[in-house]
């Protein structure tokens, strides 16, 4: 493990592990840490030497002084590239691969949009960034969701009434609804969310120029997702993966909860 010290950010954590020698940058979901893809100890690992890194407000990363002001408004995405910038000071300037799951996928991404002439393999599971979802779009760039979302914050009972009413409504299912209660449930962890969800909220991919960058310079692409996914699912993907030419894809009967042991098994077979 280490830390990369990203110029006007703070420290960013990484872990590392995988007996593979292909260095592979991977971020992780939200509530999770750069560890979460431990798990894919037959089908990754073995490949791979990964850099699994902690987003902000998780793990061991740190902000360094940021205002609130400055986090609710968000990280511009051209610091993204800072990222690869630190690491190859540590490592040098070589050929990577990239990884994300979740909200994770996004800075996958927009290292592809810049560093595509040395990327391997882009492995996206669950991704976020390839469709706008309507839930997060409202709360993080529509006013009223702003407030919204930031007096659920603050409240100790709004939040468990909120998202019980979204479950039992059907726009979120019992697994989702599991998920983010786990996430809710102390002060602390609804300011790490708020913190979290606004610090990222810039940070979307291009996709048409992904796509274009991805068959140009014929980087391996494996998309994977639940087919009972709610939250990104693969038909929201679809616009993307038609633009790609040679991508593999794979969907599983799961939900959004994809990093998970059954995953490692459907990938050796």
């Amino acid at each position: 493990m280490g830390f990369l010290h990203l110029p006007g950010l703070g420290k960013a954590h990484f872990h590392e592990y995988g007996s593979g020698q292909k260095p592979l940058l991977a971020f992780h979901g939200y509530g999770m840490t750069g560890k979460q893809f431990h798990v894919l100890e037959k089908s990754i690992l073995p490949k791979y030497h990964i850099y699994g890194f902690d987003h902000f407000f998780h793990g061991g990363s740190k902000l360094e002084g940021w205002t609130e002001e400055q986090i609710i408004a968000g990280m511009p995405k051209n610091m993204v590239h800072s990222y690869m910038q630190e690491w190859f000071k540590i490592y040098g300037e070589q050929r990577f691969s990239v990884m994300g799951y979740s909200i994770g996928a996004n800075l996958a991404l927009i290292l592809v949009e810049e560093y595509a002439h040395l990327i391997d393999d882009i492995i996206l599971m669950a991704p976020d960034g390839l469709s706008v979802y309507k839930g997060f779009h409202f709360l993080l760039h529509n006013p009223i969701g702003k407030l919204l979302f930031r007096k659920v914050t603050k409240s100790k009972w709004l939040a468990p009434f909120v998202l019980k009413s979204v479950n039992k409504t059907g726009i979120i299912d019992d697994n989702l609804y599991q998920i983010a209660y786990n996430e809710i449930d102390t002060e602390q962890k609804r300011l790490d969310t708020y913190y979290t969800l606004n610090l990222i909220r810039l940070l979307k991919p291009n996709v048409e120029k992904v796509a274009s960058l991805i068959n140009q310079y014929k980087i391996n692409c494996l998309l994977i997702f639940g087919k009972n996914d709610q939250l990104f699912p693969k038909s929201a993907a679809m616009p993307f993966i038609g633009m790609l030419d040679n991508a593999e894809v794979h969907e599983l009967a799961l939900g959004h909860w994809l990093v998970i042991k059954a995953l490692d098994e459907y990938l050796v077979r």
